[in-house]
């Protein structure tokens, strides 16, 4: 991503593209790797490993909107266990990035992708679920979730949101609690997955922080309009961008 043809310029807007998405909604890190591999022709190990080192800068943004309380306080749901979540993610990531160094993942993309097909159907039937009605997600669960977000993330260099938000849909949990505390969770996931891909090749550290500051400053922009979207607005747009994602992991793993 050194000159400055059109396919680098398409390359920067989709990964700005993704980092407006992940500051709306919580999901856009799958944009990163496709346009790496298919606009710049780059090896998808090394497209993986320096995506997983961009999600960092974003999950601080994030994590400094959580400590802020920007995007939460209307979150009138039983509160998540985002500290088992934060370490079980981080684990899963180690793991998932040694692995995909290893392993053939389309049995994990198709699971990937039924999940978040699932989520998205049942988000556009069942609505914005009540917050005050949304059951409490318990330590231990917490901390599973987090592994199989982290795992995911290290196989497919996604980031993190784009798995744990179709979760917590699932589990009808508040939007918007949801949406800022994914992204935050890009952090631990990108730390971990770093170190997991170091074990096996030397990660493009300038091509990790390009794409960081792209990914930053696209979070930021969609952290501002996702904070003026309406719930009803912002649970229908996650919804869509789920249904998409879920058609994006499938073909990814059958083609």
């Amino acid at each position: 991503m050194m000159g400055l043809d059109g396919g680098v310029l398409a390359s920067a807007g989709a990964v700005l593209l993704a980092g407006w998405l992940i500051g709306a909604t919580g999901i856009g890190g799958v944009l990163v790797v496709p346009a790496l591999v298919s606009l710049q022709g780059m090896p998808a190990a090394q497209a993986i490993a320096a995506s997983a080192l961009a999600f960092a800068f974003p999950g601080i943004a994030a994590l400094v909107a959580m400590r802020r309380g920007a995007g939460t306080e209307a979150a009138a749901g039983p509160a998540l266990p985002w500290l088992p979540l934060l370490v079980g993610s981080a684990l899963g990531a180690l793991a998932g990035a040694w692995l995909v160094h290893r392993l053939q993942a389309e049995w994990l993309l198709i699971a990937l992708a039924a999940l978040a097909i699932g989520s998205g159907v049942r988000g556009l039937r069942a609505g914005v679920p009540a917050e005050r009605d949304a059951p409490g997600v318990g330590t231990g669960l917490g901390a599973a979730l987090g592994l199989g977000v982290g795992l995911g993330s290290g196989l497919t260099g996604t980031g993190g949101p784009v798995l744990l938000v179709p979760a917590l849909m699932l589990l009808r949990q508040p939007l918007m609690a949801t949406v800022v505390g994914a992204q935050a969770i890009q952090l631990p996931v990108a730390l971990a997955a770093t170190l997991g891909h170091a074990q096996a090749a030397p990660v493009d550290l300038r091509l990790a922080l390009l794409l960081g500051l792209l990914l930053l400053a696209g979070s930021l922009a969609g952290q501002w309009a996702g904070r003026r979207m309406a719930t009803r607005q912002l649970h229908t747009a996650v919804s869509l961008l789920l249904l998409a994602t879920g058609l994006w992991l499938g073909a990814r793993a059958l083609l």
